[in-house]
């Protein structure tokens, strides 16, 4: 899994090297465009309204690989869930994602109850302020997954843009863009999938606070475990709701091809600042447009999941049902 250790290390490098040039103002609604334009034009991706992929996941859960066979279906903007499944266990699948404002999660929890001896079980609004951050993280993980598709922001979860400088890459130099996204009062800056209108000069990417020796905000990726699995403590009714609000990711974007090959972003792993970073491979012919059909994921220098898509269905038919809030 950890094969790819060489290319870390050059983005490493890559990554101090646009330190210096948070200064700059080039117009990430231009790289974006031109991303798209690579992706398929304009005209098609607005086409797309609705897609289903499947696949498998490999990912690292301790000393062990766990399969994970999978289902996304996504109607845009604002409607997305995914449906797990793992073939070397009993448990029946499970569901995360989130329609509108709402939670999608099944199987539901059972209410929590009272222990003798034990804390007191969470109230209404602890309750509720959990489920909130579970529907955000799915927020996050559709943000994440749709950049690598659609180098654009959707309504469900409005992102804004702005450019930070270039990177070295393994096949090149790359613009670094700087997203963001917070909670459900977030201004919407981008309603729809066009890009971004230019930003404010951005100082809170990687570089520029590695250059300061500063750890900037995290929790972008709280829903997750500490190994990078999709196991997350908030699904399970711990930790709190208010970091995931806040969100920040640098989108990395050769400048030879257009196309989106990274997101990066800092979460803390057993109380301290890593790196995790989603890679963008394989883009393949679907429909005149060209998706990622592997996802690698990384925390630091070692590799925690593996993505295979099998296949992309746009503008399929969805059950209505698979966005019903629970």
């Amino acid at each position: 899994m950890n094969r790819s250790a060489h290319l870390v290390a050059i983005l490493c490098l890559g990554l101090m090297a646009f330190a210096g040039l948070a200064a700059q103002t080039t117009d990430p609604s231009a790289v974006l465009a031109a991303a798209r334009e690579a992706l398929g034009g304009e005209k098609r991706l607005s086409a797309v309204k609705s897609f289903v992929a499947t696949g498998r996941t490999r990912q690292v859960r301790g000393d062990n690989l766990v399969p994970i066979e999978f289902e996304i279906s996504v109607e845009l903007p604002d409607k997305y869930v995914r449906r797990d499944e793992i073939p070397a266990q009993e448990s029946g699948p499970t569901s995360i994602g989130f329609n509108g404002a709402s939670l999608i999660q099944l199987p539901v929890p059972p209410p929590p109850v009272a222990r003798a001896g034990g804390p007191p079980p969470p109230g209404p609004a602890q309750l509720e302020a959990a489920r909130a951050a579970r529907a955000i993280g799915a927020k996050q993980d559709f943000a994440r997954l749709t950049l690598g598709m659609f180098a654009a922001s959707f309504s469900g979860y409005p992102l804004t843009f702005a450019y930070i400088g270039e990177a070295e890459a393994p096949q090149g130099k790359a613009d670094v863009i700087e997203v963001k996204g917070s909670g459900p009062a977030a201004p919407v800056a981008l309603a729809g999938r066009g890009p971004a209108p230019p930003g404010p000069p951005a100082d809170s990417g990687r570089g520029a606070d590695a250059a300061r020796g500063a750890v900037p905000a995290r929790g972008g990726d709280a829903t997750r475990g500490a190994d990078g699995g999709r196991g997350p403590d908030l699904a399970r009714g711990r930790g709190p709701a208010g970091p995931l609000a806040n969100f920040t990711l640098r989108l990395f974007v050769y400048k030879e091809t257009h196309l989106p090959i990274m997101v990066s972003w800092d979460a803390p792993v057993q109380g301290k600042p890593v790196e995790q970073r989603l890679y963008y491979a394989d883009y393949r012919d679907v429909d005149g447009m060209k998706f990622p059909f592997r996802l690698r994921r990384a925390s630091g220098a070692d590799t925690t999941e593996e993505t295979q898509f099998d296949r992309f269905r746009v503008n399929a038919k969805i059950d209505p049902k698979k966005f019903e809030a629970k």
